[in-house]
């Protein structure tokens, strides 16, 4: 299975982008926002790779949702399901790893790595092949806006401590 980018129950992506916008005033987007991504629900993710050990056949697959927002598109709809009042600006791509760095120091955690920005700023977290999954990312995002972003969820702290 290669999943890009999950999403659902505790998940870490979707809950922090809605943190940041819940307290911060500005919300960095990397160069236009338009790369694709395609967000596949825990619960999906987990009844493919449930088929996939039950067959006899190898292969690969990749594990997308049948949603296909751009990031920024992504980002301006949890903003508008939180009620976020963070401007959203535009700005070089480098300069995002160095933001999440910084961030990631005060938040004791690391939130984008170089190599995780820029694999989807070169949309890798996307393919033009058919949905795998069946929950669609923005409909559990305004099924669970009141909680979203609520909590900062730790990757350091939930997977190293």
């Amino acid at each position: 299975m290669r999943p890009a980018i999950l999403f659902g129950s505790d998940g870490v992506l979707i809950n922090n982008i809605a943190w940041l916008l819940r307290r911060l005033p500005v919300f960095a987007v990397g160069g236009t926002g338009a790369y694709r991504i395609r967000p596949i629900h825990v619960d999906d993710l987990a009844k493919l790779c449930l088929e996939a050990a039950s067959s006899a056949d190898t292969y690969t697959l990749d594990a997308v949702g049948p949603e296909r927002p751009t990031f920024r598109e992504l980002v301006c709809f949890i903003k508008d399901a939180v009620g976020s009042r963070s401007r959203l600006v535009h700005a070089p791509g480098a300069l995002i790893p160095a933001v999440a760095t910084v961030l990631g120091w005060a938040l004791r955690d690391t939130l984008l790595t170089g190599d995780e920005y820029r694999a989807m700023a070169d949309e890798l977290a996307d393919t033009d092949g058919p949905a795998t999954g069946q929950i669609a990312v923005t409909g559990w995002i305004t099924k669970n806006k009141d909680t979203l972003g609520r909590r900062y969820a730790n990757e350091i702290e939930r997977h190293f401590r």
